[in-house]
């Protein structure tokens, strides 16, 4: 399957989130790139009802961009309990490491610490 670029995912923000079957899961909202090679790593996925949503995170590991869309590999009902804030809120650094396990996914801080997330 092809990656997003970093260029045409900006172009999918406020489009649809789908899981591999399909699923709706929500509105991306905004993506982090891993800060060792700044290519895309996380989104940001709005869910919930209009007056209680937040921000989901979930891996663009494997994602296909779609008309109108983006699919992601992971199943809606594992999206959707995910490390979330606020539709305001920001990730903070000590937080990294949780949203990383969630997933299953290895955590690696930069060689003198810095965050390995950044949002675009």
């Amino acid at each position: 399957m092809p990656t997003i670029e970093m260029a045409d995912i900006r172009e999918w923000r406020q489009h649809a989130v789908v899981d591999e079957t399909g699923k709706r899961i929500g509105t991306l909202e905004s993506v982090y790139v891993d800060t060792v090679d700044d290519e895309p790593f996380f989104a940001t996925v709005t869910v919930g009802l209009p007056t209680r949503q937040r921000l989901v995170f979930v891996p663009l590991i494997g994602a296909v961009a779609g008309p109108g869309y983006v699919r992601v590999t992971f199943p809606k009902s594992l999206v959707k309990d995910a490390p979330a804030i606020d539709v305001d809120g920001v990730l903070a650094a000590e937080e990294e490491p949780a949203v990383f396990a969630y997933y299953r996914l290895e955590y690696v801080p930069g060689s003198r610490g810095e965050r390995r997330l950044a949002r675009r």
